[in-house]
Parts: structure tokens; C-alpha cells; sequence
């Protein structure tokens, strides 16, 4: 045992680790970095857990070492985490310029998402809906129209409601909708876009749809996502909807 901790290859020794943030993990990963101080993967791989804990500026000083260790590697995963952990999008939008940068003729997908997604989602933070919408058209171009994240489309509807376009924002939603009738994101959007334009018969429609569909929401353990819906606005916006009459109000022509 002492010779695998001390003296096995490197790769063995990183994979002997094993689960991130256990005491044997962080001291093998410590041994690894004074041994190999050059060895990228141990500063990534140490700086996972830290995050996960929450602990940002020990995760990213770690991270930060490898990047500049091998920055075509680690620059996407640092973006993304800057996006979903610290919605610090100028310092993300950098780093996904950067690795393009690094890797012409490449379509990038840091941690598995398109790099144009994670633009585009950026933007949107931002409240930058046009260049959000150009970031998003461009992940559908990357990957087709049936290829692309279900999301995207979403998200495009989100940023025309925000832009006024509300029958551009229900295409896009009935994109989505294409894919899977199951998007409750798209059913709210389009809840809202309707009552937007007057029909509430169709806005009530679609809340009930978004509550049917709500176990298959978008969601996940460690992030919480910038198109993220909850069970409380859902049910506070059917409350203020059962005020209004359901009666399609004209739009008006002004």
C-alpha cells in the first residue's frame, strides 16, 4: 500500500483517490500536487469537492491553478461554474471567449452544454435579451433544431416576452413544445404570454398544463437555473388568474 500512495504512476494514484472530499482524497491530491505540481487534473479534481461544499474562494484558488496549468482543458469547466454557482457572467462570458479562442473549428461544450447555450443563458442574466437571443439561435445552428437543448427554446420565448414580442415568444414556446408536451417551463411561459395578450381561457389552460407537468421540471441538486420555476409561483399565479374574467380581452390596435 505504501508504494501505490507514494511511488505508483500519477494516473494510478489520482484514480486511488477516490470519492472527492474524503480525508484520504484531499491528502492523496496533496501528496500528488507537491510530487507533480504541474499536474493539472489534481488541482481540477480537489477543487470539485470544495465547490460542492460551498467553499468558493478555496474551490476556485484550486481551479484557478488549473487553468493556468492547461487552460484548453479547464477554461470551460471555470466558465460554467462561474455561470451556475456564481452568476458572475462577464467573468464567465471571458472564459468561453477564451476557450474558443484555444480551440478554432471547435464547437466547445463545457461540463456537456454548448458553449452558445451557456452564452446565451449568460446574456440573459444580464437581461442582454437580443444578444441572449443570437447566443441561443446560434447552439440551434451548432446542433439542429431537434439536437438542441429542449431549453433553448424556452429560454427564446422567455427573452421575447421580456422583449414585448409576445406571438413570437408562443412560436417559440410551441417549439419547445415540439419536442415534449411535458415542458412546464414553455406551459408557463405561454401561461403568461396569453394572459399578456388577453386570452385567459388559454392562460388557465396552459397553468394546468404547467402543474400537471411539474414533476419534470427543470432542476438539479447543486444549481439552481436561471429559467427555474417553483411550485409557489405556479400556484400564486393561478390564484391571481382566477380573478380575471376568461372572456378573451381584444388587443388593442394602439
Amino acid at each position: 500500500m505504501t508504494y501505490f500512495i507514494f511511488l505508483a504512476p500519477k494516473e494510478t494514484r489520482f484514480k486511488l483517490a477516490g470519492p472527492q472530499g474524503s480525508l484520504f482524497s484531499q491528502k492523496m491530491f496533496n501528496l500528488l500536487k507537491w510530487q507533480h505540481p504541474e499536474y493539472s487534473d489534481v488541482f481540477f479534481e480537489q477543487s470539485v469537492a470544495w465547490n460542492k461544499y460551498g467553499n468558493f474562494a478555496k474551490g476556485f484558488e484550486l481551479l484557478d491553478r488549473a487553468v493556468e496549468l492547461n487552460p484548453a482543458q479547464h477554461l470551460g469547466y471555470r466558465g460554467w461554474m462561474k455561470l451556475g454557482k456564481l452568476r458572475a457572467y462577464d467573468d464567465a462570458l471571458a472564459d468561453f471567449d477564451r476557450l474558443d479562442s484555444l480551440t478554432p473549428g471547435v464547437v466547445d461544450a463545457p461540463w456537456g452544454e454548448d458553449i452558445d447555450f451557456l452564452r446565451g443563458e449568460c446574456y440573459f442574466g444580464k437581461k442582454n435579451y437580443k444578444k441572449a437571443i443570437e447566443c441561443f439561435n446560434r447552439t440551434i445552428e451548432n446542433n439542429g433544431e431537434d439536437w438542441a437543448d429542449v431549453q433553448t427554446f424556452v429560454f427564446l420565448g422567455l427573452c421575447e416576452y421580456e422583449l414585448g414580442n409576445y406571438e413570437k415568444a408562443i412560436s417559440e414556446f410551441n417549439r419547445a413544445l415540439a419536442q415534449s408536451e411535458q415542458i412546464c417551463e414553455a406551459h408557463f411561459g405561454l401561461a403568461k404570454t396569453y394572459e399578456k395578450l388577453g386570452d385567459i381561457e388559454k392562460a388557465k389552460n396552459h397553468l394546468e398544463l404547467t402543474q400537471k407537468h411539474f414533476v419534470y421540471k427543470r432542476q438539479d441538486h447543486y444549481n439552481e437555473y436561471l429559467n427555474e420555476i417553483y411550485l409557489w409561483e405556479v400556484e400564486a399565479h393561478q390564484k391571481h388568474l382566477d380573478t380575471l374574467p376568461t372572456t378573451p380581452v381584444p388587443v388593442s390596435e394602439e
